[in-house]
């Protein structure tokens, strides 16, 4: 009877004692091929330094900086230009949303406009 051997598992059972799982959870790092993404706010010029430090730990911020807007437009246009030139020095990207938010990039990442 050769063809008893030809539909055997003894294959199939070889391949499943090779195959091993592995956890992803098991890594060191819970943060292992996750983007960051923070949400700030601007509510004093020396905020701008919370978010530039984030921005350079890699981080996407969504920034709200309606708080400063309403108190001082000159402190908030100041803030403005230290993160523009903050995330040109990192070759990032930033951009308004609306009136009061401001998304800020770090190199790896674009603003897609339209």
């Amino acid at each position: 009877m050769p063809l008893k051997g030809l539909f055997s598992r003894k294959g199939e059972k070889a391949a499943e004692e090779e195959m091993v799982e592995v956890n992803v959870m098991d890594t060191d790092e819970k943060s292992v091929g996750k983007l960051g993404i923070r949400i700030a706010k601007l509510e004093e010029f020396s905020d701008a330094d919370k978010v530039i430090r984030q921005l350079r730990e890699g981080a996407i911020v969504f920034l709200k900086i309606k708080g400063l807007r309403d108190k001082d437009m000159g402190e908030l246009k100041r803030a403005v230009e230290k993160l523009k030139k903050a995330v040109a020095a990192n070759n990032g990207d930033i951009a308004g949303v609306e009136q009061d938010w401001l998304i800020l990039t770090p190199e790896y990442a674009a603003v897609h406009r339209q």
